[in-house]
C-alpha cells in the first residue's frame, strides 16, 4: 500500500493520531490490568509496535513531513532537557564496561557480516557483498555512513535499495527485543551476577537531586524549560550546518547532535540544571515517546516479505553481533543495560540509543547519546573492515 492510500495522510492528523495513541497506553498502564501487563513488557515497547501495526494496516503511512520533523527537531530538544539533569561524576564512575560494550557491538558487526554471506552464499545475489558493506556502516555508525560506504562499494541503487529495508526490518525487531530487556534487567542482572552498584549509584544521585529541586512548575518555569530545550536544539542545528560544511568529517546532522550534547552537558553544570525540579525532563521525555510512535509509524511488518532471503541474511548478522556482546558481557560481568545500550549505539545511533538508554532510566539517556558519538566515528573505519571480509567470503 502506498503512503498516499493510507487512511490518515495529513501531518497533524497523524500527530493526533500518535498523541491519542501514546495517551492510551499510559492511561492503560494505571489501571490493574495495564500495571500487571507492563511490569512484564514495558510500555515503551507498545508505543513502538503499535504505530508499527497502524501502518502495517494501513491506517497510517509509512513515510510523512511529520515524522522527518519529529526526528529532526524534537529529538535534539528532547536530548537538551534530558541532559540537563546530567550527573557527569555519576557517569564518569560507570567505568570502562560501557565503552567494551560499545566496541564488542562493533566487533559483533564486523565479525557476523562475513559469516551471514558465507552462510547464505548460494542464495543470494552477486553483488549482495557491496549492499552489506552499506550496511555495516548504518550498524556500526548511521546514515552517513552507510551512504559513504555505499559509494566506497559502489552498492547498486536497487542493492542498496534491498539493504534499508533488511535494516528496517532486523533493526527494529531488535530494538523492540531491547525495550523489553529493559523491564527485565533486575531479573537478568541476577542470574548473571552483574556488578549495578555504579548504575544505581548514578539512578539514585539524579532522583535525590531531583526530589531536592521539585517544584510546581511556574509558567516562567514551563516557559524556560522550552526556550532551553528548543533554543539549544536550534542553534546545534545552525552551528552542525556551519560545522558540516566548514569542518567536514561528519555531516551536519552528527554534528548537530554532537554540538547538542556538549551544550546540554555544559548547561547542567550551571544553575540552569535546576529545571528538572519543575519537570524538565518529564517534558523531555514526551517528545522522546513522541519520537519512538514516528519511528515505529515508520516501519511496516510487509516489509518483511519484500526480501526475504537479504532479511534472514540480516538476522543471521545480527544474531552473530548479539552472541559477541553476550559473551563479552559474560566475561566483564556487564549489566545488561550496557549490552542494550552498547548495542544500540551501534545498530541505531543517536535517534534511538538514547531511547533504549531512558527505557533503563530517564537519567541513563546521556550515556546512549555518548556512545552513539563514538559510533559515528568507528562506522566508516569499521565498515571498511568488514567490507575486506565480505570481498574475501565473495571471492572478489
Amino acid at each position: 500500500m502506498t503512503d498516499s492510500a493510507a487512511l490518515v495522510t495529513d501531518p497533524v492528523a497523524i500527530l493526533v493520531v500518535l498523541l491519542a495513541l501514546l495517551a492510551a497506553i499510559f492511561w492503560f498502564g494505571e489501571t490493574v490490568p495495564g500495571r500487571k501487563l507492563f511490569g512484564i513488557v514495558p510500555s515503551l515497547v507498545f508505543c513502538y509496535f503499535l504505530p508499527t501495526t497502524l501502518t502495517t494496516l494501513g491506517v497510517l503511512p509509512g513515510e510523512s513531513p511529520l515524522y522527518d520533523w519529529i526526528k529532526a527537531y524534537l529529538l535534539p530538544a528532547s536530548l537538551m532537557l534530558l541532559i540537563l539533569s546530567l550527573d557527569l561524576p555519576g557517569i564518569v564512575r560507570l567505568g570502562p564496561k560501557a565503552l567494551i560494550m560499545m566496541v564488542a557491538g562493533t566487533a559483533g558487526v564486523v565479525i557476523g557480516a562475513p559469516i551471514a554471506l558465507w552462510i547464505f552464499s548460494a542464495w543470494v545475489p552477486p553483488d549482495t557483498w557491496q549492499g552489506m558493506t552499506a550496511l555495516s556502516g548504518s550498524w556500526i555508525g548511521g546514515g552517513a555512513n552507510m551512504v559513504a560506504l555505499a559509494e566506497v562499494a559502489g552498492t547498486s541503487n536497487s542493492m542498496f535499495g534491498m539493504m534499508v529495508i533488511v535494516d528496517v526490518t532486523i533493526a527494529n525487531i531488535w530494538m523492540g527485543v531491547l525495550l523489553y530487556m529493559a523491564g527485565q534487567q533486575q531479573r537478568v542482572d541476577r542470574l548473571t551476577g552483574a556488578d549495578t552498584s555504579a548504575i544505581e549509584d548514578l539512578k539514585r544521585r539524579v532522583a535525590e537531586f531531583t526530589a531536592k529541586t521539585t517544584r510546581v512548575a511556574s509558567l516562567s518555569d514551563l516557559l524556560m524549560i522550552a526556550a532551553v530545550g528548543f533554543g539549544g536544539m536550534w542553534l546545534a542545528t545552525l552551528a552542525g550546518r556551519f560545522a558540516g560544511a566548514s569542518i567536514g568529517f561528519f555531516d551536519a546532522t552528527i554534528w548537530k547532535f554532537i554540538i547538542v550534547t556538549a551544550i546540554a552537558v555544559a548547561l547542567s553544570c550551571t544553575p540552569v540544571r535546576r529545571l528538572e525540579g519543575a519537570g524538565a525532563s518529564r517534558i523531555g521525555t514526551v517528545m522522546l515517546y513522541l519520537l519512538v510512535a514516528s519511528i515505529g509509524a515508520h516501519a511496516d511488518f510487509t516489509q518483511m516479505k519484500e526480501a526475504p532471503v537479504l532479511v534472514a541474511v540480516g538476522a543471521v548478522w545480527m544474531l552473530c553481533h548479539v552472541t559477541v556482546l553476550l559473551a563479552v558481557a559474560w566475561m566483564i560481568r556487564a549489566p545488561i543495560f550496557f549490552v542494550a545500550v552498547g548495542s544500540q549505539a551501534n545498530i541505531g545511533g543517536a535517534a534511538s540509543a538514547p531511547i533504549v538508554a531512558s527505557a533503563f532510566h530517564p537519567s541513563l539517556a546521556p550515556v546512549g547519546v555518548l556512545l552513539a558519538v563514538l559510533g559515528y566515528v568507528l562506522g566508516t573505519y569499521a565498515g571498511l573492515l568488514a567490507m575486506a571480509l565480505l570481498k574475501t567470503v565473495a571471492g572478489v
